[in-house]
């Protein structure tokens, strides 16, 4: 039939939790099943095989060769981040939401999951909602037009789909970020190619400009960039002359302007890898969340939908606070990060203790600093190891009356939740950027006396295959 790094043509004819689309393929045996990445049904697409089994196989899409009947027409340029642009949003939401639920009901085994579920949260804005973007440089482009494959080009926009050596130029907005940003795209490009030095070579490694990273704020409407690049060729870049271009092109929506020199080799733009220098403007960019205003540096983790964003937390803030006596209790706001919830949590309900808790003490520290930023003294932030709070706050014993849980995407190890469980907490909120691990974590919940009482989901990421979950875990009595 085929092998694995084989380039197969499919018709998708259905739809898989986490944007895979699902091909049959009939065979003296029943029917063989391929599931292919960010693919929709009724799209007839060209993939690569990744990986081959008995009864089904997994692929990477390469290519969309006939669009769905469900598609319509925008005036946005397609990247391989936002499959499902084309896709109305509401067909979107109801392949999210049915195979959600179909999630819980298998790893969960949960079988009246639709009766749990409260609500599915719309994100407010469909387009132009990212608040960061990052663009890559290569000299190796793929053509958008002609699919052709250019050495020695100078591209600047995002990855080809499949591929981690080729770039295909933004030559208009996404439909995902900033469009006066977007749209100027071809001018930021064509700025820095008249310099005469070259855009990165990923197989080579060698070259100089490799990234743009961007990051928003909606409350400022201002922009924060900063330019990575490598030192190869560093004495003949004029980088005083791009800032004046950048200054000259957006004006007073320029917040700062950065430019971080990375000589690893590794692919990433991240501040800490390379020496970093302000050029323009300020380091960071203040958003607001619910009334909070929070301070946002290139590096720091924020919500990527800040709008949705807020709906999600006051889902989340719902689940703490209905039908629940909190006198003498405490709420914990665990892996709380900056203490984003935690605040939220306290503007909510002043009246009520509560503690932040993460293991990385920078973390906490920024938590604190954003609490006297926003006047907020309702809550107390702890560095310390989940396992070992009791043991280091013996007061807090027995008075944890709720716990909200925000972990990482991978999810909490088993090892982790099981010390969750231990705090004896009679309700859990959990908040998941990934439906999978906490439909997983349900079926331990479960077994150590916790009932899913409630459900939510949210479309934090439009035209991606993401989805965000917000649960509610009572205690049996």
């Amino acid at each position: 039939m085929f092998n694995r790094g084989d380039i197969i043509e499919l018709e998708i004819t259905a739809f898989a939790f986490g944007g895979k689309g699902i091909a049959k393929i009939p065979t003296d045996d029943g029917d063989y099943v391929v599931f292919v990445e960010n693919t929709f049904p009724g799209q007839r697409v060209k993939a690569r095989v990744e990986t081959k089994r008995k009864r089904h196989a997994e692929c990477k899409l390469l290519e969309v060769i006939r669009r769905s009947d469900s598609e319509i027409s925008l005036p946005y340029q397609e990247i391989s981040g936002a499959p499902y642009i084309f896709v109305p949003v509401e067909i979107q939401e109801k392949y999210k939401l049915e195979t959600t639920l179909d999630l819980y009901r298998k790893l969960a085994n949960i079988q009246d999951i639709p009766d749990k579920l409260d609500t599915f949260i719309s994100s407010p804005q469909h387009f132009n909602y990212r608040n960061k973007m990052e663009y890559s440089f290569s000299c190796i482009e793929h053509d958008v037009h002609t699919g052709e494959e250019k050495d020695e080009a100078f591209a600047l926009g995002f990855k080809r789909r499949g591929t981690w050596w080729k770039v295909e130029n933004l030559n208009k907005e996404s439909g995902l970020f900033d469009k006066q940003w977007e749209d100027g795209l071809i001018e930021v490009r064509d700025f820095l190619q008249k310099t005469g030095l070259t855009a990165w070579h990923p197989p080579k490694k060698t070259g100089f400009f490799r990234h743009i990273v961007v990051r928003k704020s909606f409350f400022e409407d201002k922009l924060l960039i900063n330019l990575v690049t490598s030192s190869e060729g560093l004495e003949e870049f004029d980088v005083q002359a791009f800032s004046a271009f950048l200054q000259q092109f957006l004006g007073k929506r320029l917040a700062g302007f950065q430019h971080t020199i990375n000589d690893n080799v590794a692919d990433r733009a991240k501040i800490e890898n390379g020496q970093n220098q302000l050029l323009y403007g300020e380091e960071k960019i203040v958003e607001e969340l619910l009334g909070l205003k929070f301070e946002i540096s290139m590096e720091s983790f924020f919500q990527t939908n800040p709008s949705c964003a807020e709906l999600l937390y006051n889902k989340a803030l719902d689940y703490v606070f209905e039908d629940n006596d909190l006198r003498g209790k405490v709420v914990m706001d665990l892996f709380c990060g900056t203490g984003t919830i935690g605040q939220i949590l306290s503007r909510r309900s002043e009246n009520t203790q509560i503690i932040g808790v993460d293991i990385v003490p920078e973390a906490i520290e920024d938590a604190r600093k954003n609490a006297k930023r926003n006047n907020i003294s309702g809550v107390e932030f702890f560095a310390a190891d989940v396992g070992k709070f009791l043991k280091e706050f013996p007061h807090y014993a027995g008075k944890i009356g709720t716990i909200v849980l925000d972990p990482p995407r991978a999810g909490i190890a088993p090892k982790t939740l099981q010390k969750v469980i231990d705090l004896g907490s009679e309700r859990i909120v959990y908040i998941s950027c990934n439906p999978a691990t906490q439909a997983r974590d349900t079926d331990l919940l479960r077994q150590a006396g916790y009932q899913l009482e409630k459900i939510s989901l949210a479309d934090q990421f439009p035209h991606t295959s993401h989805v965000e979950a917000i649960a509610k875990f009572v205690k049996s009595k």
